[in-house]
């Protein structure tokens, strides 16, 4: 299925969007500047729909089902598991961890975390052997070569792989929709009658503008890095399906539909084009999965034994020091 892959660097694909109902839409928003826009060299005003962090939340997300656990057909693929006892019981795992294998829920596991340095062949004052950090990261978490991780808990911190497969979503020839809105109270607009359990100003009629936008051209961007995944030497099975899960996650992205946030529902518009290589496209997901489901059983000897790593971390609230430095006081 790959063969046309072997001697290339990178798959480069792209999808043009469209809202599936109207023009408008709201894109991704940062609480210091708002809306991420900007000009190209001919003026042309450009909007940053989704970025580059949350593309890589969103296609991580893909394989998890509505318990946030593996996707049942994905069955055998590498992953950490994540008991917490104590002061929270739940279950979390490096598929859904932020940091993946660097959560605090994980690495601060002494053993793991001592297993999976040993693996990687990691020791402070040494180069790193990033053939080893590849073989140990797909051993304990497939998905970490994928999505990259950064184990700044890890001793010094030296471990940083980066995305192999990373995404953004940007906006051609913007245009800013302005409205509003108004919160209303329908008992007091003023906002002067309260409860005595919450005395903050959320009360009374509060007025709020709203920017949207339109745009010419609304494209989704991929890039797959196969150069980097090619270089922890992990086999051509290894490789294979790394390349497979990539591709299954940007087709899941894509064919789920794209509900980013309430005013910004988003469907595919055409085919999911590939750039380069050429020529060359894009398995449907379903073909994607049979490639995957028998590269998983070919790979099962680089993956941990089960391959799903089960770990109980206790967890307690952190103590408010200065709140029982001044209840000690008092009592003093």
């Amino acid at each position: 299925m790959f063969e046309r892959l072997v001697n290339e660097r990178r798959i480069l694909m792209e999808a043009e969007l469209a809202p599936v109902q109207g023009h408008r839409f709201q894109p991704t928003g940062f609480a210091d500047i708002g809306a991420a826009t900007y000009q190209l060299a001919d003026g042309t005003r450009m909007l940053l729909v989704e970025s580059a962090q949350s593309m890589a939340n969103r296609l991580e997300a893909t394989v998890l089902g509505p318990d946030n656990e593996l996707l049942p057909e994905l069955a055998g693929l590498s992953y950490v598991r994540v008991q917490l006892e104590g002061a929270v019981e739940a279950t979390t795992s490096s598929l859904s961890e932020a940091h993946r294998l660097n959560s605090p829920f994980i690495i601060g596991d002494e053993d793991f975390r001592k297993k999976l340095l040993a693996r990687a062949g990691y020791e402070k004052g040494r180069p790193v052997d990033w053939r080893k950090v590849g073989t140990a990261l797909f051993f304990y978490d497939v998905n970490a070569l994928v999505h990259g991780v950064f184990l700044a808990n890890a001793e010094d911190g030296r471990v940083k792989v980066p995305r192999a497969l990373s995404g953004f979503i940007e906006a051609t020839a913007v245009r800013e929709a302005v409205s509003g809105g108004v919160k209303n109270n329908p008992i007091d607009p003023s906002g002067k009658l309260r409860t005595k359990q919450l005395d903050k100003d959320v009360y009374g009629n509060v007025p709020f503008h709203r920017t949207e936008y339109t745009a010419e051209r609304t494209t989704a961007y991929f890039n797959l890095d196969l150069e980097l995944l090619r270089s922890y030497q992990l086999g051509e099975d290894a490789w294979r399906l790394l390349v497979a899960l990539a591709l299954f996650k940007v087709r899941r992205f894509l064919d789920r539909g794209m509900r980013l946030r309430t005013a910004c529902d988003l469907r595919v518009v055409g085919e999911l084009q590939v750039t380069e290589p050429t020529p060359f496209s894009v398995p449907t997901s379903g073909v994607l999965l049979e490639q995957l489901r028998a590269d998983i059983i070919r790979c099962r000897p680089l993956f941990a034994d089960p391959a799903v790593t089960e770990l109980r971390t206790r967890v307690d609230w952190k103590k408010d020091q200065k709140k029982e430095r001044d209840e000690e006081e008092s009592e003093d």
